[in-house]
């Protein structure tokens, strides 16, 4: 558990304090020379709307640089239908319009759509609700659920599921589908998380979620009903290399922790009982031993091949001092990010060095078992010294993990855990 009292930090979710007659829903259309489906698109969004949705609402058509009538089109449809209006952007962009138009809206929830309308629109209520009600920061229509129905071809199915296998082995991604033209998200979130989200085309949606996901907020899914459009002027190739670049960008920024995410964090709850009690409970522990368990297995593994690999060509002190110092670099780094959730660059020289304190400690253990060894038995089989290292680690283990949470990585009671708070 971890407070965390910043300035950015998110409040406690909590239901829309709505305004009369104010919008409550900001739904963009962001169009490139999309003249002939986009008064048919508008039309039937805005009907829909006011037929099934209970709270006011706007259409923003936000067109990228088209050079047909787009604009024309899009200026027609703000003057003759109520909650329309349109607004032009003299580059293109997919990202970048939504990015813009979120910005400038004083919509309480920010929606955007694909101008083909693929996604059935009676999954425009179920996926806004849950940011309206306070239960979630962002939601998506994703075409991968099992009750998705979905018409599209074998091309394009394949394409979406291994871009988002791609996302779930590089990133670790836990959403489902991340380009699903169908997403929606609370202003004062997209407030905080828009600045952080570079990418201007295609891959800001994957971005987009991404970030909140690491950050750790509520992303809700929709299953939806899907018909692909045949028409779809989506350039697929391009699309996949620029997405592939946005892959690597994010992860190589994610790895050496230079978002700071913590600012997005939500509190434990809005309950009181919830935060009244949490200083007496230890609901950290579980977890960071499952976590500090999983690194280990691997720092363990890690430790193993380096020592087998400087022992082919040296004595067993310097194989295991070497393969030790290397494996504990990388167990102190894991530990920081995955076992007790610290983000960021800030005081991580501080943790490493005091990684290596540890690190000394775990030494002195593995040397004097090995060097017990040597005075036991003059010429020690491998598998013999690989058994007397396992069980020196296993002890240096269960001491890291004491040193680490109560000195290295220590959870902060200083501060009494309030609203304000954001506990991790």
């Amino acid at each position: 558990m971890r407070t965390d009292t910043s300035p950015g930090a998110l409040p406690a979710r909590a239901p829309l304090a709505l305004v009369p007659g104010e919008p409550v829903l900001d739904v963009v259309i962001p169009v490139f020379n999309e003249e002939k489906d986009l008064g048919p698109c508008v039309r039937r969004l805005h009907e829909h709307l006011t037929r099934t949705f209970p709270y006011p609402f706007r259409i923003t058509v936000a067109d990228n640089a088209s050079t047909d009538r787009t604009p024309e089109v899009a200026h027609g449809l703000a003057s003759v239908l109520d909650g329309v209006r349109s607004t032009r952007l003299e580059e293109k962009g997919r990202g970048r319009a939504l990015r813009q138009v979120w910005s400038a809206s004083d919509a309480p929830v920010l929606a955007y759509m694909d101008v083909d309308l693929s996604t059935d629109l009676n999954a425009l209520l179920p996926l806004v609700a849950p940011l309206i009600s306070g239960h979630s920061d962002l939601a998506i229509g994703t075409r991968l659920a099992r009750s998705s129905r979905v018409v599209r071809g074998a091309k394009r199915e394949f394409i979406s599921r291994a871009y988002n296998l791609l996302l779930r082995s590089s990133l670790a991604a836990r959403f489902s589908d991340a380009q699903c033209g169908f997403k929606a998200i609370r202003r004062e979130v997209a407030e905080r998380l828009l600045p952080l989200v570079e990418d201007t085309g295609w891959f800001f949606d994957t971005e987009l979620l991404v970030l909140a996901e690491r950050a750790g907020l509520r992303i809700h899914e929709v299953p939806v009903d899907w018909v692909d459009d045949p028409d779809s002027t989506v350039h697929i190739v391009r699309t996949a290399t620029e997405d592939l670049k946005g892959v690597w960008r994010v992860g190589r920024a994610l790895a050496v922790g230079a978002l700071p995410l913590d600012r997005l964090a939500r509190p434990f709850g809005d309950d009181p009982r919830d935060r009244s009690a949490l200083p007496e409970v230890e609901g950290g522990l579980a977890r960071q031993l499952l976590g500090f368990c999983a690194v280990g297995a691997l720092s363990t593994v890690l430790y193993l091949l380096l020592y087998s690999a400087f022992r082919a060509g040296t004595g067993p002190q310097f194989a295991n001092g070497a393969a030790l110092l290397l494996s504990a670099i990388a167990n102190t780094a894991a530990n920081r990010r995955l076992t007790f959730g610290v983000r960021g660059r800030d005081r991580a020289l501080r943790h490493q060095a005091q990684g290596l304190v540890v690190f000394g400690i775990g030494l002195a253990l593995t040397s004097g078992s090995l060097a017990a060894l040597g005075a036991a038995t003059a010429a020690p089989a491998h598998s013999t010294e690989l058994a007397v290292l396992i069980t020196a680690n296993l002890a240096a283990t269960v001491l890291r993990f004491l040193l680490f949470r109560a000195w290295v990585f220590p959870e902060r009671r200083d501060t009494p855990v309030n609203v304000k708070d954001d506990i991790r």
